[in-house]
């Protein structure tokens, strides 16, 4: 199965004193998912935005709303972030103590659910955990902190693990990529088997209109 593109900005790097026409901007330059960087400063070393955001953030825009979870302990927000109108979640393997039962509780709030696996987190969290995913978020830095350099080493593990999903029947678990993807490596993250593409200061530093479209142009 071949997934379809998606771009989605980090609203992490927009500009937060015009966070409803930086959404809207998204939505009118052809993004196609709003990506929601979720730290707590316990699982990351930095604290950002929660369910109020979202919930503002919901009326103004038509886009899905993608929650990235970069917290401690996520099943106790799930609900909250739901209620605000999410839909996506994703959870961190590393905090999760039972995949399958988080999984389902974000399945149960019809959001589509996925799990995160850091740069040297074992591809066999994935594995196991795709049967009951959505999509699965490999990310290409070290999670906390936005404008950081791609890790290389990602493409490989990308690679590795759409074969798997496509070799064992799971073609229909998209994945998703957040990290250093800029225009200049967005093809070789696609190549690898990413369709869901992150990207904060690859977008919002510069033209926003100009960014999407050239990263779109720069995967035909």
């Amino acid at each position: 199965m071949n997934h379809q593109l998606k771009i989605a900005p980090s609203l992490l790097a927009c500009d937060f004193s015009n966070l409803e026409s930086e959404v809207k901007n998204c939505e009118k330059y052809g993004a196609d998912i709003l990506h929601v960087d979720v730290m707590d400063g316990h699982f990351v070393p930095n604290i950002t935005i929660g369910p109020l955001i979202v919930k503002s953030i919901k009326p103004h825009t038509s886009l899905p709303i993608d929650c990235h979870l970069m917290i401690t302990n996520p099943d106790d927000y799930i609900d909250d972030f739901a209620d605000a109108g999410a839909d996506y979640i994703s959870v961190h393997a590393e905090v999760c103590n039972h995949l399958h039962r988080t999984l389902t509780k974000i399945k149960e709030r019809n959001c589509k659910a996925g799990i995160v696996l850091n740069p040297v987190t074992p591809l066999q969290f994935a594995y196991d955990a795709a049967e009951y995913c959505d999509f699965i978020l490999l990310m290409s830095v070290n999670p906390g902190f936005g404008g950081q350099s791609f890790i290389p080493s990602f493409l490989e593990k990308c690679t590795k693990l759409r074969e798997h999903l496509d070799r064992n029947g799971l073609n229909h678990v998209e994945i998703e990529v957040d990290g250093g993807v800029k225009i200049d490596n967005i093809r070789e993250v696609v190549n690898a088997g990413a369709n869901m593409i992150v990207s904060g200061s690859g977008l919002f530093k510069g033209d926003l209109e100009k960014n999407i479209r050239e990263m779109r142009l720069a995967v035909i």
